[in-house]
């Protein structure tokens, strides 16, 4: 199968991050594609970010529509991914959604771990309904680019994290971010509780589902689109609008 591994920010060495952690997940005959926006924010940490990144996102997955058999959003905050189940042909999974539920599967309540604040996280899994099954949101003080220039300095801090969660009676915790991406491998002989990867748990649950083939909704909010007229957007977003 083929899997597109959709990054949401244009920092490239987060895709290629991504990327390795996917391919080490993916099951024997799975290509990981990793893909990177043309335009958009380097780094998702605002909600007004998350909103450009979301037209960014969708232009790129316009471009594979019809060529990959699922889609793994690559990106902490799962951008647009009601959008993109729409849109799409195919399944789509958000990472933080895959851990979050993953995580339900291994312990009673989890906690999530991620760089900088937490408010954007809580809403998103108030939004999949798991808010009374999350037990911690820690973030630490670090960021996605100073992790990637120092990720010994940045592990020791995620431990220190995934001690407070823990703490705090998580008993799976998440690692949120695109830019934690391998670090439940490298962090887990450490860690008491099961830490869950969202590339790791998102690429797993994209091949069951692309492997069950669901048809597509023909109604509701998930419903394809028709007819729908534009100004502006790439031939490829337009088509998708138009039903294309």
């Amino acid at each position: 199968m083929r899997l597109l591994l959709a990054n949401a920010n244009t920092t490239h060495a987060i895709t290629l991050l991504c990327a390795e952690a996917a391919r080490r997940a993916a099951s024997p005959g799975t290509e990981i594609i990793p893909a990177t926006p043309a335009f958009g924010p380097a780094v998702i940490s605002s909600r007004a970010e998350d909103a450009i990144a979301a037209h960014g996102l969708l232009d790129l997955l316009a471009r594979h529509a019809g060529e990959v058999d699922a889609v793994l959003l690559a990106v902490s905050l799962d951008t647009a991914l009601e959008a993109a189940r729409q849109l799409m042909p195919c399944p789509v999974v958000g990472m933080t959604e895959a851990a979050c539920f993953t995580a339900c599967l291994l312990g009673t309540r989890f906690g999530l771990v991620t760089f900088g604040g937490t408010g954007a996280y809580r809403d998103r899994i108030a939004q999949h309904g798991l808010a009374s099954r999350c037990a911690s949101l820690v973030g630490v003080a670090a960021t996605p680019q100073a992790a990637l220039a120092d990720p010994a300095a940045a592990d020791r801090l995620i431990l220190e994290g995934i001690e407070t969660a823990v703490a705090e009676g998580a008993e799976a915790v998440v690692m949120g971010g695109a830019a934690l991406a391998g670090a439940a491998g490298r962090l887990q002989a450490r860690s008491g509780v099961p830490l869950v990867d969202g590339i790791e748990a998102g690429v797993r649950l994209a091949e069951a589902l692309a492997a069950m083939r669901p048809a597509k909704p023909r109604t509701g909010g998930l419903a394809p689109l028709a007819g729908r007229d534009s100004t502006g957007l790439s031939p490829a977003l337009a088509a998708l609008l138009r039903g294309g």
